[in-house]
C-alpha cells in the first residue's frame, strides 16, 4: 500500500509543477497581450532551431552513456588489479567518467553556441 502512495505522490508532484509552470506562463502572456505590450521578452534574440537543440541533447546523452560505459570497464579493471574492493571502484569510476562525459558535452555545446 505504501508503494502506491509514494508513487502517487511523486507523479502528482511532477504534474503539479508542470501545471503551475504552464498556467503561470499563460497568465503572464495574457496580461502582456491585454496591456498591449510585446511578448518578445520571452524569446531569445538568437533564435535556435529545434534541430540544433535535439543535436545538442543527443550529443550530451551519447557522451553521458559513453562515459558510463568507460566507467564500468575502468571500474572492473581497477577493481581486479588493485587492492581496493570492487564495490568501491565501480560506483566511483562510473560517476567520475559520467561526469567527464557531461563536461565534455558542455565544452562541445559551447562551441556550437559560438557558431
Amino acid at each position: 500500500m505504501e508503494e502506491i502512495f509514494v508513487t502517487l505522490v511523486i507523479f502528482s508532484s511532477i504534474f503539479g509543477v508542470f501545471y503551475l509552470h504552464y498556467t503561470t506562463r499563460n497568465r503572464e502572456r495574457m496580461a502582456l497581450i491585454e496591456k498591449g505590450a510585446d511578448a518578445s521578452i520571452f524569446f531569445t534574440k538568437k533564435e535556435r532551431s529545434t534541430k540544433s537543440i535535439w543535436k545538442i541533447f543527443v550529443l550530451n546523452i551519447a557522451l553521458l552513456l559513453m562515459g558510463i560505459g568507460v566507467g564500468i570497464v575502468m571500474g572492473a579493471f581497477l577493481g581486479e588489479n588493485t587492492n581496493m574492493e570492487l564495490e568501491v571502484m565501480m560506483p566511483g569510476s562510473i560517476f567520475f567518467f559520467a561526469g567527464a562525459g557531461l563536461v565534455t558535452g558542455y565544452f562541445i555545446t559551447r562551441k556550437f553556441d559560438e557558431k
